[in-house]
């Protein structure tokens, strides 16, 4: 029912913002990957929250469990299921708003779907669920690591601040070295002062984040429903405060000729095909065809922020609804781990389908 994801490669979410945990199951892992649980948790640090002042206060260590389906360091093939615990809920911050539907929250829309709702940081609708996702995407980078396939994200916008080079003159590297997980340290400076004011403020921003994806072969993906680029969109989509995605030239495209948008074919030195502009994103046709896989995705600003809004109770009587609690001011720069886990997971799932598709 809406939380599970994959064809072969698949995983099931469970667990809400306020329970005793969230985890997941992870089903269609080959046996004999490794399981490297350091860089597992590695990743789920950097998802993790209170990593600087402009991210959400809430302490939470995010170390996982291991619950099934990995033996001496190797998954089995057999399901993996896996574990994190909520150790700092505040449940009492969320009392105040049991009755009343926070804007531009899922508070209304869950209360019509299912006639009862977890208030408590917004239960299952809450970012926390994230976390089960990124651990999930960490096996998957694992098994593509072993295929030469590497996902590197980062933060290439926040609020009106935009990097304007292309991700090929930027140094990637620098990307984990500063909270906003952008690779340009002058922006990426910026863009803190800029995050800290709006939070001083009590207020939200929102932001881009970019994938590029090396190393994918000429040959995933499916035709016709299952295209490569929709499935990335989907996953993209689900992530929660996503509000865009876009591949490739994307918008931008729609100003060129196609004599100007057309990726012409050559072969290289090596006896490969390649392209010499890459405007189809490294998919055409909905299957990969070798080159970069490249995509933007834009999250609108938090919908909590620290400010009084009107809005309506479960009576429709006007309320005020109190900004409390601990939350992000821009979620962006904790969104780069979930954005490279999604892509993973597709790319995982991708490759399996693909290898069992052939005689």
């Amino acid at each position: 029912m809406g939380s599970t994801y994959g064809k072969i490669f698949k995983i099931a979410t469970f667990g809400e913002s306020h329970g005793a945990g969230i985890g997941v199951i992870i089903e269609g892992c080959p046996a004999g990957v490794n399981f490297d649980s350091d860089f597992i948790q590695s990743e789920l640090t950097r998802r993790k929250p209170g990593q600087s002042r402009i991210t959400t206060q809430r302490k939470e260590a995010d170390e996982f469990e291991v619950l099934s389906g990995v033996f001496e360091g190797k998954t089995t093939g057999t399901p993996i299921a896996l574990i994190i615990r909520n150790e700092d809920q505040r449940s009492k911050d969320y009392s105040h708003i049991a009755a009343q539907f926070r804007p531009s929250h899922a508070d209304y829309t869950y209360q019509v779907k299912y006639g009862v709702r977890d208030y408590r940081g917004g239960g299952r609708s809450s970012a926390r669920e994230t976390a089960a996702r990124v651990a999930a995407g960490a096996l998957a980078k694992l098994l593509l690591a072993d295929l030469g396939v590497n996902i590197q994200s980062y933060v290439s916008q926040v609020g009106t601040l935009k990097l304007e080079k292309s991700y090929q003159e930027l140094d990637l590297s620098l990307t984990e070295s500063n909270a906003v997980r952008c690779p340009d340290p002058e922006m990426a400076q910026h863009m803190f002062d800029y995050i800290d004011s709006v939070r001083k403020q009590g207020d939200s921003v929102g932001g881009v984040v970019n994938c590029v994806i090396t190393g994918v072969p000429a040959g995933w993906g499916e035709p016709v429903f299952d295209k490569l680029h929709a499935e990335m969109g989907k996953a993209m989509l689900s992530i929660n405060a996503v509000k865009g995605f876009e591949y490739g030239s994307g918008f931008d495209g729609v100003a060129l000729l196609g004599s100007q948008h057309n990726d012409a074919f050559y072969i290289d030195d090596e006896e490969k095909v390649h392209t010499r502009t890459n405007h189809s994103g490294g998919v055409q046709g909905g299957i990969s065809n070798g080159e970069d896989i490249y995509f933007r995705v834009a999250f609108k600003p938090v919908a909590t922020i620290m400010q009084d809004q009107e809005s309506i109770d479960q009576h429709g009587d006007v309320a005020i609804v109190q900004g409390k609690g601990r939350h992000d001011p821009c979620v962006v720069p904790r969104a780069v781990p979930i954005v490279e886990a999604m892509a993973a997971l597709v790319l995982a799932d991708f490759y399996l389908r693909n290898r069992s598709s052939k005689v």
